[in-house]
This record gives structure tokens, C-alpha cells and sequence, in this order.
């Protein structure tokens, strides 16, 4: 009797500690390792420097250990250089980067005297490959948009043909400045100009200011000016070769004027004075046309 009491009573522990462990694996508590991204394996040396090309301009990088230096290549934004700081080191080590369109990458490395490959194109990876590897961050000044989907919202504004602002822009010196498009969506402005070089030299862009203007006090003072800042640019080319067109889009957070405001937007060129001006009313940003059922053009 004892012998079978002993039996039961064993029994019972196990059931009851197989019921503690299922318990505790349906506790609601998801496992770190479900949120594990996987990093690239990459080689480096000392003798020579490995190129990454980025889809998009690089915003961030962080290195694991003082056995790595990189830095950006000069004058363009989406290519990282990257090579050992000492000979033969052992002990693997790792390091991360952030892409202005919101993608975070992680890369294991390795040393290697000879390494099999010394540039890598990120441009070629599919999208189903590149969600193992990389997710998004939310950059503080989208409000916590989806970086990756506003890069797409951007791209996919910026390809489209129809003009849907016919009122608005400046013409001097063989340079036409337009306001091509103005789109609005979750409390952001999408602006694509476009400019139109019908003389016989380059218009070389400098930059675009944005300003919140009296319209009363025409001769102000910078002081009294409310200069906007982007969130985001566009421009895939940052010279409009003669006798031909070119395009580039700002992304803006949402604001309206008061009675008495407008918006000057000047287009400053680069070493020369072909200078442009526009200026828009409150009603035309109201009248901003609301992105709604546009088909995203995925990479």
C-alpha cells in the first residue's frame, strides 16, 4: 500500500510540474530570441578597404571595437568605407548602420589577409532577403512614421506626371520655377517643384529656403522671417542641364498662414544669380491634394 502510495504520489509531482512548465510557456512572455535579426558576415583586412553600397544615404554607424575604422566616402551619402586598424586580430567583432530611409543594418566581421569579396552592393538584395537582415527605426522627426514608408510615399509622389498645381511659379534668365504638385498626408506636406532650363547653360542648384513672410512688411528683415525646415529632399540630380527639365521634392510637417502670411520659397543657384522666387497663399495649402489609393512602387 505504502509502495503504491509512493507510486501516486510521484506521479502527481510530475504532472504538476508539467503543468507549472506549460503554465509558464503560455505566460504571455515572447522569447527574445523570436526578435533576433540576423547579422551579414562580412571579411576585412589591413591592406586594403571594403566598400558598402547602401540604398539609401547613411545616417548612423556604430563599431563594435577599435579594431574597425570607417567612415562615409566623400561626397557620396550611401557608400561606406571600412577596413581593420591592426593586423591579425582574433576576436570576431561586429558593427551597425541606419539608413536615411529608416533601414537598420548589422554586420558580423571577420579578419582575413585575403578576403573573397572587398565590395558589396546592398542594392541587389531582394526584399524578402533584406527583412531578415534589416528592419526599420522610426526617426524622431516623423513622429513615428514608418521611415520606410514615407521613403516609398516620396518616391512613388516624385514619379508621378500629372501637375496638379497650374498657378504658381517664377520665370527670369531662361529658368522657369514651378510649383508642380503639393500632396498631403498624415499631417505632412509632400512639395515637387520643378524647374525648366530653356537657355543654353547648366542650372547648378544651391540650395531652397523655405520662409514664413509677412505680407505687409514686403521689405523685412530675415529676423522677421520664420525660416521651415524639411524633413525630408528628394533630388535625384542636383543640376538641370541646358535646354531640359529637372525635378526634386521637400517633405514638410502640416502648417497653415494667418491672414496677413504667405510662404517665400527661393531657389538659389550655385555660383550664379538666376536666382528664383515663388511665393504661396494659405489657400493653397489647404487645397493640397490628399494622397489616397496611390498604388506604393515597392523596390
Amino acid at each position: 500500500m505504502k509502495i503504491r502510495f509512493n507510486i501516486f504520489f510521484s506521479v502527481l509531482l510530475i504532472l504538476f510540474g508539467i503543468y507549472r512548465l506549460a503554465a509558464q510557456e503560455n505566460s504571455g512572455f515572447a522569447s527574445l530570441s523570436e526578435a533576433k535579426l540576423e547579422p551579414y558576415k562580412m571579411e576585412v583586412t589591413y591592406n586594403k578597404t571594403t566598400h558598402l553600397l547602401f540604398p539609401s544615404p547613411i545616417r548612423y554607424v556604430d563599431l563594435g571595437s577599435e579594431n574597425l575604422i570607417a567612415n562615409k566616402a566623400e561626397d557620396v551619402a550611401n557608400v561606406l568605407r571600412i577596413k581593420s586598424s591592426v593586423r591579425d586580430f582574433e576576436e570576431e567583432t561586429n558593427f551597425s548602420v541606419i539608413t536615411e530611409d529608416g533601414k537598420f543594418y548589422n554586420f558580423d566581421v571577420f579578419y582575413s589577409s585575403y578576403p573573397d569579396t572587398l565590395n558589396y552592393d546592398l542594392l541587389k538584395l531582394q526584399r524578402n532577403q533584406e527583412k531578415e537582415y534589416s528592419t526599420d527605426v522610426l526617426f524622431e522627426e516623423l513622429k513615428g512614421e514608418s521611415s520606410s514608408l514615407t521613403e516609398l510615399l516620396i518616391t512613388t509622389l516624385y514619379q508621378l506626371p500629372k501637375r496638379t498645381v497650374k498657378h504658381i511659379g517664377s520665370k527670369s534668365f531662361g529658368i522657369q520655377f514651378l510649383l508642380k504638385s503639393l500632396y498631403v498626408h498624415e499631417g505632412k506636406f509632400y512639395f515637387i517643384f520643378q524647374i525648366k532650363n530653356k537657355s543654353n547653360v547648366s542650372f547648378d542648384i544651391d540650395f531652397v529656403t523655405f520662409k514664413i513672410a509677412d505680407k505687409k512688411n514686403l521689405k523685412r528683415t530675415v529676423v522677421q522671417d520664420k525660416v521651415l525646415s524639411p524633413l525630408r529632399t528628394y533630388s535625384p540630380n542636383s543640376t538641370v542641364n541646358y535646354q531640359s527639365d529637372g525635378e526634386f521634392l521637400y517633405l514638410m510637417d502640416q502648417f497653415t498662414l494667418l491672414e496677413d502670411q504667405m510662404v517665400e520659397i527661393e531657389l538659389m543657384e550655385k555660383d550664379g544669380g538666376r536666382h528664383q522666387k515663388i511665393q504661396i497663399e494659405n489657400s493653397d495649402l489647404i487645397s493640397a491634394k490628399v494622397v489616397n489609393d496611390i498604388q506604393l512602387k515597392l523596390k
